[in-house]
């Protein structure tokens, strides 16, 4: 996702800059090595909705030797509550007791998708659609585990601007970081569901990713931003945010965890488990919010300054982990027939996004879920 306009915990997740991923990720061809596609195994349903696959982290150890197995772990750019089921699975020992000794890194997309490819790290939260021409160029990257079911980026207005749907954007101004990435990705598919592009509409470009600025100022009628963010920052002044998603149009991967295929291999235990704990922590997270922010409170001490608004941003960041499929699969469940829809999209975007054909078998490697016994 695009990066913030500073340091504020309460604002975006991890930056991403969808061009820069492919310009330094195309400097790694010469010494990637692919492993080809990835089958992957289907994860069993749920026995609930919204449960975990598993209910406990295996408990066999990460290393044979019984030593904890180093993981250095890549988060967003920002430290915030929107990974608090990191930091809870952390503080809670989930790691500690599969045996893992987990040391987080933030970063951008643009960096950690290469620093994963290249094995610097070893397992990353990174946006799909940052994976799709990643992969597309055989960047040795796979998409392990869903985090956020659903696409987080969204356009919003003010309820005053009599936006409802995306057919009321044409002839608006609408305020985006640039002509990049993620958001750009959305903006042009919920577009073209109205019949639309971006040329029907004005496109307002914010590099410092002052857009919700922007728009609480009226410099533009609307908007491109995440929907666990914005929309709980517009909220919070007062206005009534109108909020238009594209899941229901075109379901684009949201971020997710990545590794490289090397690190697949050679640590593939320890990331099953990492994965595991992790999705354990979510469930915590998803029946108890309070957990995930008194974690992302002592992880992150400045964001108890404003414990209502952060509440609000991991609540709404909850919903984000949920949707029908991981409803009916488990949290964490890969939705790969989406995944192929999400392809033939971007690949049908200008600017060449995808330069080579890609399937969603050689993405994704759901192999390392935990399935229920």
């Amino acid at each position: 996702m695009e990066e913030p306009v500073k340091p504020n915990p309460g604002r975006s997740l991890d930056p991403i800059r969808l061009l820069a991923v492919v310009v330094s990720l195309a400097a790694l061809l010469a010494a990637a090595c692919s492993t080809g596609g990835a089958t992957g195994t289907p994860v069993a349903s749920a026995s609930s909705a919204g449960a975990s696959p598993t209910a406990e982290p295996s408990t066999t150890a990460a290393s044979p030797s019984g030593a904890p197995v180093k993981l250095n772990v890549g988060l967003g750019y920002i430290p915030s509550v929107q990974f608090a089921q990191f930091y809870l699975a952390d503080q809670a020992g989930y790691y500690r007791d599969a045996g893992l000794d987990v040391t987080f890194q933030n970063g951008r997309d643009s960096d950690l998708i290469p620093l994963a490819a290249q094995g610097q790290i070893d397992i990353a939260i990174a946006d799909g659609t940052s994976l799709i021409p990643a992969v597309s160029q055989g960047i040795p990257v796979r998409y392990l585990a869903t985090i956020y079911a659903k696409f987080p980026n969204v356009v919003l207005a003010k309820s005053s601007s009599g936006i409802k749907s995306a057919a009321d954007l044409k002839g608006r101004k609408i305020g985006t970081p640039g002509k990049y990435g993620s958001s750009w990705i959305m903006l042009q598919g919920l577009l073209a569901s109205a019949n639309l592009t971006v040329d029907d509409v004005t496109v307002s470009t914010y590099p410092t990713y002052g857009q919700l600025i922007g728009l609480e100022k009226g410099q533009v009628d609307a908007a491109t931003g995440f929907a666990n963010n914005e929309p709980v920052q517009l909220a919070a002044t007062g206005e009534t945010p109108v909020v238009l998603p594209i899941d229901a149009i075109v379901p684009l991967p949201g971020n997710g965890l990545i590794a490289g295929t090397k690190a697949i291999q050679t640590k593939r235990d320890a990331l099953a488990l990492f994965i595991s704990a992790t999705l354990r922590a979510m469930t915590d997270i998803s029946a108890d919010p309070q957990k995930g922010l008194d974690a992302a409170i002592t992880a992150v001490p400045d964001l108890a300054t404003d414990k209502a608004g952060q509440l609000a941003v991991l609540q709404a960041t909850i919903d984000m982990w949920h949707n029908a499929y991981t409803d009916a699969h488990g949290l964490g469940a890969v939705d790969r027939s989406a995944w192929t829809r999400s392809i033939a999209f971007m690949a049908g975007l200008p600017g060449g996004l995808v330069p080579n054909p890609v399937t969603a078998g050689a993405i994704v490697d759901d192999s390392l879920l935990p399935v229920l016994p």
